[in-house]
């Protein structure tokens, strides 16, 4: 079975519809598909109807930004009520927040001699059929800024505006850890962290980010995260096994042009670590 938990569309910052998204998905022999937009839950109506269009397991999914310790930090959630009032509620306010945070990332890079980047980066989104109240997220910001010359491409606007401690790294406008993950499993939701190695921490501060995420009531990590360096993969296997956390996988897709993060092009799961699907707010039919 090949499962896919982490993607995106254009409901976030993704470069295909929803259900674009889930025919590509299908055509690259994914089983069990998960669409897990930057808050919010747009795109899971059509992304499901589509999955079961083409035969493929569904679980709804979302991707929430929550803040930890100073930094922002991403959580993954999987099979909770997609009507639920308080997680539909939760998300309305992070959408607010994301557009205060367009809004700010904008008045930052004026600042720095590039106006008009938040006309810029709605463009960009518009362009890819996005929803026209959704806000621009950081990708819109940076391929506008490849758009205007101010960057050769994506990586570098990332490398010296937009990413990790950079200008476009806005965290106040994100719930805390605890709070997102309560608001989950309010839900009927499973709480995984999302690819740990990508806000920059040592291992002893994964650890520690994990042992608090246990503690708030979390229940995974993601082990593999795109074409992750093996041994990245099996040092998140053992701390899975040390948290008793379920692994999830997921390519994190985004955008077609990215081959680090095709659909379904993951660094395996290591044999002893306990699959998320096992949990039984998946599909009976994907058990083990």
């Amino acid at each position: 079975m090949l499962a896919d938990l982490h993607m995106h569309s254009t409901a976030s910052d993704g470069a295909l519809a929803p259900a674009e998204l889930m025919a590509r998905a299908a055509a690259a022999g994914i089983d069990l598909v998960a669409l897990t937009d930057h808050d919010t839950l747009d795109g899971l109506p059509e992304a499901q109807a589509a999955a079961a269009a083409h035969g493929m397991d569904w679980v709804s999914g979302v991707e929430l930004s929550a803040q930890w310790q100073g930094h922002t930090v991403h959580i993954l959630g999987y099979g909770f009520d997609m009507q639920s009032p308080a997680l539909r509620e939760a998300l309305a306010g992070v959408r607010d927040g994301r557009w205060q945070r367009a809004e700010q990332i904008a008045d930052r890079l004026a600042a720095r001699r590039m106006p008009g980047a938040l006309e810029g980066a709605l463009a960009v989104q518009q362009a890819t059929g996005s929803d026209p109240d959704s806000p621009p997220a950081r990708p819109h910001f940076a391929d506008w800024m490849v758009q205007a010359g101010y960057v050769r491409d994506r990586g570098e606007a990332f490398r010296k505006w937009l990413g990790a401690g950079k200008l476009g790294d806005i965290k106040q406008h994100w719930p805390a850890l605890e709070t997102a993950v309560a608001q989950l499993r309010e839900a009927g939701g499973l709480a995984v962290v999302a690819h740990p190695w990508h806000y920059g921490f040592t291992r002893a501060r994964i650890r520690r980010l994990l042992r608090d995420f246990a503690q708030a009531g979390g229940r995974g990590v993601e082990v593999s995260n795109g074409k992750q360096a093996p041994e990245q993969v099996a040092v998140l296997a053992r701390m899975s096994i040390e948290f008793g956390f379920l692994a999830s996988c997921g390519s994190d897709f985004h955008h077609p042009d990215s081959p680090w993060m095709a659909l379904g092009q993951m660094t395996p799961l290591p044999a002893d670590c306990a699959p998320v699907w096992q949990d039984a707010r998946f599909p009976d039919n994907v058990m083990p």
